[in-house]
C-alpha cells in the first residue's frame, strides 16, 4: 500500500506539473546520452582493448594498466605537475572574481559599470588558441615585454622555454581570461542586497570595509562555498587545450600533465586501454577531492555545502 501510495503521489505530481517536466526532458536526455552512456566505455581501462575484438571481446586484465601508470617513472612528475598547476590555480584565481564583484558593486553609475563589465567579460570569449598565440608573441625573446626587460636588465627572459615560468604564465593568463566572467554570479547575488542595509550601516558609522564584511560577504558566502567545492572537485581536471598548446620541448618537465599525457598515449600512440586507465584514475581522484572538500566546507560553513 505504501509503495502504491508513493507511486500515486509521484504520478499525481508529474501530471500536475507535466509542462515543467517537458521543459526538463531535453536536458535530461542530453545528459544521459553524452554523460552517462559513454561511461560504459570506461570498462576498457580494465581490458587489453583491441578495436578489432571490440570492448566485450577484449581480454580482461584487471588493474594491469593502473599498475603500469602508478609504477611508471613519469608518474611522479605528471601527477605533481597536474596537482601543483590545479592547486595554485585554485588558490590564486578563486578570490579574484569575488574581489571584482565587490568592487563592481560599489560603482553607482550604470553606464560606467556596464563599460567596465564589458571590458572584464571580453577575454572570456577569446579562444585558447588565440590566447596562447598572444602569449607567444608578447613573451617571445623579441616581444614587447622582453624588449622592456632588455632595456632595464640588459638580457631577455625565456618565458615560454624555461619550465619555472610555465606554471605562473598559465595561471595568470587564466585569471585574466576568466575572472571577469566568473564574477557574474557574485554580481547577481550582490544585486539582491537591500540598499537600505548599506544606508543604515552608514548612518551607524560603518565604513566601506565594514559594510562589505558584514553585509556583502555574508550574502555571497553560500555561493562562494558551492563554487569552491565544485572548483576543488575538478582540481585535477585542467584544460587540455591550453596546456598542450603552451608546451615546448624545453618546458615539458613542468607542462606535462595528466590530460596531455592521456592525449599522447591514447590518440597519438594508440594505447586506448592505458589512456582510459589514466583518465579514470584522474576522475576517481576528482571524486574523492569533491567529497572531502564538501565535508570540510560543511563543517566550517554551518552545515551548508553542495549536498
Amino acid at each position: 500500500m505504501r509503495r502504491k501510495s508513493s507511486a500515486g503521489r509521484v504520478l499525481q505530481t508529474v501530471r500536475k506539473h507535466y509542462f515543467l517536466y517537458v521543459l526538463l526532458a531535453p536536458a535530461l536526455i542530453l545528459t544521459l546520452i553524452f554523460k552517462y552512456v559513454p561511461m560504459y566505455g570506461a570498462i576498457i581501462a580494465f581490458k587489453d582493448f583491441s578495436p578489432i575484438k571490440g570492448i566485450m571481446g577484449s581480454e580482461w586484465v584487471g588493474l594491469k594498466h593502473f599498475d603500469k601508470f602508478l609504477s611508471s617513472p613519469n608518474f611522479d612528475v605528471i601527477f605533481m605537475n597536474t596537482l601543483k598547476l590545479s592547486f595554485f590555480g585554485l588558490i590564486f584565481s578563486f578570490p579574484v572574481p569575488i574581489l571584482l564583484a565587490l568592487m563592481l558593486n560599489q560603482v553607482r553609475r550604470a553606464g560606467v559599470k556596464k563599460n567596465v563589465q564589458l571590458f572584464l567579460y571580453a577575454p572570456n570569449f577569446i579562444s585558447a588558441v588565440v590566447i596562447v598565440g598572444m602569449l607567444f608573441i608578447f613573451l617571445s625573446p623579441t616581444g614587447p615585454i622582453n624588449h622592456l626587460l632588455t632595456w632595464i636588465t640588459g638580457e631577455p627572459l625565456m618565458f615560454m622555454s624555461e619550465p619555472k615560468y610555465f606554471r605562473w604564465i598559465y595561471i595568470l593568463s587564466d585569471i585574466w581570461q576568466g575572472a571577469g566572467w566568473a564574477s557574474i554570479i557574485y554580481v547577481a547575488a550582490l544585486a539582491n542586497v537591500d540598499p537600505e542595509l548599506h544606508n543604515a550601516a552608514s548612518l551607524d558609522g560603518a565604513n566601506l570595509l565594514q559594510r562589505v564584511r558584514h553585509i556583502d560577504l555574508p550574502t555571497i558566502r553560500p555561493i562562494m562555498a558551492i563554487v569552491f567545492i565544485l572548483a576543488a572537485g575538478g582540481i585535477m581536471s585542467i584544460g587540455f587545450e591550453k596546456a598542450y598548446l603552451m608546451q615546448t620541448s624545453m618546458n615539458l618537465p613542468a607542462s606535462e600533465i595528466i590530460a596531455t599525457y592521456v592525449y599522447k598515449v591514447g590518440l597519438q600512440s594508440g594505447d586506448y586501454a592505458y589512456s582510459a586507465a589514466v583518465g579514470l584514475f584522474n576522475s576517481v581522484i576528482n571524486v574523492v577531492l569533491l567529497l572531502t572538500v564538501n565535508f570540510i566546507v560543511k563543517k566550517l560553513n554551518e552545515g551548508e555545502g553542495l549536498y
